[in-house]
């Protein structure tokens, strides 16, 4: 009789700590550093960097195209016009200006 009671009481020790085992991996294939919630955490994260980056890249268009038309090769005169009046301030002599 003190044999079974003895075995019935490892058997318990050993589901518990197996179940335990199970809750411990459970908890970290979810919430652990390598888990699902920092998975989407990261994938939330590549989403936001994906758009700066494609805003990043349209400005960058942008900027190779005003400079290509400002290049020697080629000059847009409305652009060189329109650069001059904003970055040295200066106007044309048929324009008023008014203050």
């Amino acid at each position: 009789m003190h044999r079974s009671k003895r075995s019935t009481l490892g058997t318990w020790a050993y589901f518990t700590l197996a179940f335990l085992l199970g809750v411990y991996f459970t908890v970290a294939a979810v919430q652990g550093g390598y888990g699902v919630s920092r998975r989407a955490e990261i994938e939330r994260e590549a989403a936001t960097l994906n758009r700066e980056l494609a805003a990043l890249q349209a400005e960058v268009n942008r900027m190779d195209n005003l400079t290509r038309r400002l290049s020697d090769t080629y000059l847009d005169l409305d652009l060189l016009d329109q650069q001059a009046r904003s970055v040295l301030g200066m106007i044309r002599s048929d324009e008023l200006v008014i203050r």
